[in-house]
């Protein structure tokens, strides 16, 4: 490979990130001069995400489809008749992970989760509103960090180097998260590396998108902070035991050792059917 071509590659890769960080934040402060705000986390969550989808799908269609030649079988986008099913068995493969994690905090770290007042209807109907935020936030990042820069940088350096890569920038987005601790990046970046795999199986960026939301939405649903977040569900209170390196304490799951361990099984799983050739 030419020194051009790679140039040329990671040149795109940087353009792509830094003017989709630039126009998200635009996009976000006119969005929220327009929509306040201010008191809704979950309303400040989904213009948040609206921006970030927005500017990077605008990334995406110019350096990635018109600058760097991209097209959509390369970004590995599947038609909607494809994509739906897709997103559905996503879900599904961070769902029984994330409820997997949950119930091994149970079972060794006495976590546990109390009545809090709220009815069933009450948390069905705010699990709901909970997923619809967390679906545009899910794809959102699977643009940026399953999209034109792994593309791009896997034909230089191979599929996982690529992802593993990403998957420390994507734990390094996570930084100013609550409560982060050097091992709930560390399982961030497993989670990555787990989410790249998912990007090449069949269905591409809609089950890499619903894993992502399966994962996060499992641990939302059962009252879990969600990457150090803490996000109040109805009729639920969750306590997760201890010690902190077990069940990873205030910043939840994510935090802790068991995860790792969730995410390492999950993700050999899914690199297994990869390489078996269940990659569409």
């Amino acid at each position: 490979m030419t020194s051009k071509r790679t140039g040329k590659a990671i040149g795109w890769s940087i353009a792509f990130l830094v003017s989709g960080i630039l126009l998200s934040v635009s996009l976000y402060s006119a969005l929220a001069s327009v929509v306040t705000p201010a008191g809704s986390f979950l309303l400040a969550a989904l213009l948040q995400s609206v921006a970030m989808l927005a500017a990077f799908g605008a990334a995406t269609w110019a350096i990635g489809l018109r600058g760097a030649g991209l097209t959509p079988g390369d970004l590995r986008w599947a038609p909607v008749r494809i994509g739906l099913p897709s997103l559905g068995r996503g879900v599904l493969l961070g769902l029984v992970p994330a409820a997997v994690a949950m119930t091994a905090a149970v079972v060794l770290g006495g976590a546990a989760w109390s009545h809090d007042g709220g009815s069933a209807g009450e948390w069905l109907a705010a699990s709901l509103q909970t997923g619809a935020v967390l679906l545009p936030a899910a794809l959102a990042e699977e643009v940026i960090f399953r999209g034109v820069p792994l593309v791009l940088l896997a034909g230089l350096i191979g599929r996982w180097k690529a992802a593993v890569l990403l998957s420390v920038l994507f734990a390094m987005a996570h930084l100013l998260n609550p409560g982060v601790t050097g091992l709930a990046l560390a399982n961030i970046a497993l989670a990555g590396v787990f989410l790249s795999a998912c990007f090449y199986l069949p269905g591409g960026l809609w089950i890499a998108t619903g894993a992502h939301l399966g994962w996060n939405l499992g641990l939302a649903a059962l009252a879990a902070p969600v990457s150090g977040v803490p996000l109040v569900m109805p009729m639920l209170d969750y306590e997760p035991g201890g010690p902190d390196w077990l069940t990873g304490a205030a910043f939840g799951p994510e935090g802790g050792i068991l995860a790792t361990l969730v995410f390492a099984g999950v993700t050999a799983m899914v690199v297994r059917q990869v390489r078996n050739g269940r990659q569409g």
